[in-house]
């Protein structure tokens, strides 16, 4: 249950102003057929999430418990910054295929998560936390409720949120798991 839930809460609150969720408002604007677009969101996701939790649960097999939890916390650390630095959607991100709505809203979240701060995150949590399905389910869940309210209300909510300050949770969040893993917390599971 534990990285279900942090798995939610840190990929919500670090996909807040990410460039994911630039493009979710940008696939809301251009389109406006918001159901369409939330069903490529978590279809993307879910395979996006999948192989890197996969990624995570496999280099668990590649290395010591020592050298793992140097690995994961000095990782942990650099996503606490990473989340700091604001995204920007390039403007070749917003050629969209013709593969209609769903298809484009697939292929554009697929490829925009390669990369990105919460694929990195998924790979971490997943090799923290040696439970493939709850780190994904949990990092699905924390884009759908930072992208869903995007692609529904659209700028009306942008321009309200805090995005610094959500930020700033986020990377407190990684800091401390970081911290946490640095000083061996969880080395009684295994780690």
């Amino acid at each position: 249950m534990d990285a279900f839930l942090v798995s939610t809460s840190i990929v919500a609150l670090a996909e807040i102003g990410d460039k994911t969720q630039l493009l979710a408002f940008i696939l809301a604007a251009k389109f406006r057929r918001p159901w369409p677009i939330v069903a490529g969101i978590l279809v993307a996701t879910l395979a996006n999430h999948a192989f890197a939790a996969a990624v995570g649960t496999w280099l668990t097999t590649l290395m010591g418990p020592q050298t793992l939890r140097w690995v994961l916390g000095l990782s942990f650390l650099a996503m606490a910054v990473w989340t700091l630095i604001p995204d920007k959607l390039d403007a070749d991100d917003t050629r969209l295929p013709r593969l209609g709505v769903f298809g484009a809203t697939v292929v554009a979240f697929f490829l925009a998560e390669m990369g990105d701060k919460t694929q990195v995150a998924t790979v971490a949590l997943a090799a923290q936390y040696q439970a493939l399905l709850a780190v994904v389910a949990g990092t699905t869940l924390g884009m759908m409720i930072a992208n869903v309210p995007a692609v529904l209300l659209g700028d009306r909510i942008a321009q309200r949120m805090p995005v610094r300050l959500v930020h700033g949770v986020a990377a407190a969040i990684f800091a401390v798991l970081g911290g946490a893993t640095l000083l061996g917390a969880g080395e009684s599971f295994g780690f």
